[in-house]
């Protein structure tokens, strides 16, 4: 059994393919900050448009009726959004509604689940903030993968078996600690509770873990294996939790994307409407900055009557962004890595 001295990255950052300034943006940036930075490609492209076109703006903009055509367009597509909020907050609800039976069995299940964790982690009862349920589980596989070492430390194994599991043990204490760190203080709500559990690598330390001990079944000590066995046991926790509060994550994030859509679209609706009752080209003849008026006026008029779709699309890549790189769950790794532990079956 060999383990590949090419490793991928335990933080999801580390891990990303490409600059890893576009996982910022999709991910760790403010979304007003997405929205503003959205809002200026287009307000930008609306203008480099309408100067490099080789008719000048006021031809264009004057011949037939463009103007009324697209904000009578816009008017449509903003009410269409609100809509759109309706159906997400549906959405939500829909996760909330049901019979008492149904609820109690919900209860029973996250009674149930909040036993398993405090048995694992071995407190009396486990922590009800998610951050701090989230860094129990992960300090538990450092107190896990500690037991593990000491065992192995005291137990007289091959050269390179020691080496292996000292290597894997410490890789899970080191990710652990970083997590722990990072949930600290942590509040639910924001991103930074779901960016420190994605950062724990579980699926590759629980896919380790299992194949160690399948691969050196006849090898291990009864102690290392009950040791190794507990550390799985907790890692397997790590994974519904991780999915449980990301789901919560996503319920909050898309109410919060509701509201918000619900306050811009007032103000998106009032400019689109006073533009298309009220704004004359015509009457806007002088050029600022090398640009028209009228293509400064359409430019600011059509990025705020847009304001609501760019508020939907800077919360909906956060979203997008974090079920990708979360599809699966356990002991599968969907992206490519170079870090795995291959063992000979025959």
């Amino acid at each position: 059994m060999t383990t590949d001295s090419g490793e991928s990255s335990d933080t999801m950052r580390g891990r990303a393919a490409g600059d890893t300034r576009l996982l910022w943006f999709l991910l760790d940036a403010d979304r007003w900050l997405v929205t503003a930075l959205l809002s200026g490609v287009l307000l930008c492209g609306i203008l480099v448009v309408g100067l490099l076109h080789p008719k000048p703006a006021m031809t264009l903009l004057t011949r037939g009726d463009p103007v009324e055509t697209l904000f009578q367009a816009l008017i449509t597509g903003t009410i269409t959004a609100v809509t759109l909020v309706l159906t997400l907050n549906q959405l939500v609800l829909s996760q909330e509604l049901g019979a008492v039976g149904d609820q109690r069995e919900r209860m029973n299940g996250s009674m149930q689940f909040r036993a398993d964790v405090a048995d694992a982690v071995d407190t009396p009862v486990s922590p009800a903030e998610p951050s701090a349920f989230l860094r129990s589980l992960v300090r538990g596989t450092t107190e896990r993968a500690e037991n593990t070492q000491n065992a192995v430390d005291e137990t007289a194994l091959d050269d390179d078996l020691t080496a292996l599991l000292s290597n894997y043990l410490e890789d899970v204490r080191t990710n652990a600690d970083s997590v722990t760190d990072q949930l600290e203080g942590g509040t639910f709500g924001e991103f930074d509770v779901v960016k420190a559990a994605l950062n724990y690598n579980y699926s590759w330390k629980l896919y380790a873990g299992r194949r160690i001990r399948e691969a050196y079944a006849d090898e291990l000590t009864d102690e290392i294996d009950d040791s190794l066995a507990e550390l799985v046991e907790t890692l397997e926790l790590f994974g519904p939790a991780r999915e449980h509060f990301k789901t919560l994550y996503f319920q909050w994030e898309l109410s919060d994307l509701s509201r918000t859509l619900l306050y811009v679209a007032i103000p998106a609706l009032t400019v689109a409407i006073t533009s298309l009752l009220f704004l004359d080209v015509q009457d806007f003849v002088g050029v600022t900055a090398g640009v028209p008026d009228a293509l400064w006026l359409l430019a600011v008029t059509t990025t705020a009557s847009l304001l609501p779709f760019t508020v939907l699309i800077s919360y909906i890549l956060r979203i997008v962004t974090i079920t990708k790189r979360t599809l699966a769950i356990g002991p599968f790794i969907l992206r490519e890595t170079n870090r795995s532990v291959d063992v000979d079956w025959e």
